[in-house]
């Protein structure tokens, strides 16, 4: 009997072996990547701080996406209740959560949720790293998007480490166990931004998003509260007072919006050389930049360059 048994657990390890040294057997890099390049539509879920950061950082890319009939998903995981300078409280996280609905809705995304914890106030609780597991293992999530967590704004760097410390529960089976974990860990993205310590942001992916953006901009500038009216820091002096002066704000703010976007694919022209060839690379005006974290499932560039079907457009 214990003969048998040794047989049968040797036969368990060894055939397997077998199988992956036969010719032309596909790696588990290449299975992931031969699923990608199929018809599997693919489901993302971006996060950020606040609603119009996730627009602001991913716009582009989700708007190309979307166009292709993957389905994106964006996660403000603050109301943005402090977000004004003239409105406050419950009354500014509704209108800001309908700018965030109407955003969505131009960039032809499935779904804009905007969670209820006070803008300012978030926090790496264990309450909140559940709702970021539940709300990953319920999209299906194939990519995960948010901000690093060296950003400037406190709501950022939080979102951050919540997505962060969801990245292995999110498989884990016993943790929040009332939504099934998912069987195959996402690859986790982080936005770009230009802060240096304690490491500077390193792009694993740049997309070009030149023929989306014009949709991009239109998205932003659902967001009034924000862009026209100037946000927190904003003042009395940008309210227009007539149609005539609400057509020139909204005309020096996205003048003013292509000014801060240009800058990302010239700093980043060398990937975009090197993703997109030489005379496209050096054509590019518009980009966004991602990082792959170093937690959740590991992409080789072969396989970010299909997640990310820009490429070959």
């Amino acid at each position: 009997m214990k003969k048998a048994i040794f047989v049968l657990v040797s036969l368990t390890l060894i055939v397997p072996m077998l199988i992956l040294s036969m010719p032309g057997r596909v790696s588990a890099v290449d299975s992931d990547l031969a699923e990608v390049s199929s018809t599997k539509k693919l489901r993302i879920i971006a996060f950020g701080a606040h609603p119009d950061d996730c627009e602001e950082k991913a716009g582009g890319v989700s708007a190309i996406w979307a166009a292709l009939g993957h389905q994106v998903k964006f996660v403000s995981t603050t109301n943005g209740d402090i977000g004004n300078w003239r409105t406050t409280g419950a009354l500014l996280a509704q209108r800001r959560t309908t700018e965030a609905r109407q955003a969505a809705k131009t960039l032809g995304i499935e779904s804009s949720l905007v969670l209820d914890n006070h803008d300012g106030e978030l926090m790496p609780t264990l309450e909140n790293r559940k709702k970021i597991v539940r709300l990953i293992r319920e999209w299906k999530a194939d990519i995960v998007l948010t901000h690093r967590t060296n950003d400037y704004h406190p709501d950022h760097r939080y979102t951050g480490v919540l997505v962060q410390d969801a990245a292995f529960m999110v498989t884990a089976p016993f943790f929040c166990p009332d939504v099934p974990r998912l069987p195959k860990n996402p690859v986790f993205l982080y936005y770009s931004d230009d802060f240096e310590r304690p490491n500077p942001f390193r792009p694993d992916i740049v997309v070009a998003i030149d023929d989306v953006f014009d949709q991009k901009l239109d998205a932003l500038m659902a967001f009034e509260s924000q862009f026209i009216e100037g946000g927190g820091n904003g003042h009395e002096g940008l309210l227009a007072k007539n149609e005539a002066e609400l057509a020139v704000r909204q005309r020096d703010v996205r003048n003013w919006l292509c000014g801060q976007f240009e800058p990302v694919a010239d700093k980043y022209r060398k990937k975009l050389i090197e993703l997109y060839g030489e005379d496209k690379g050096k054509k590019i005006k518009y980009a966004e930049a991602f990082e792959m974290c170093e937690y959740g499932r590991q992409a080789s560039a072969a396989e970010l360059k299909q997640l990310f079907p820009s490429f070959g457009r």
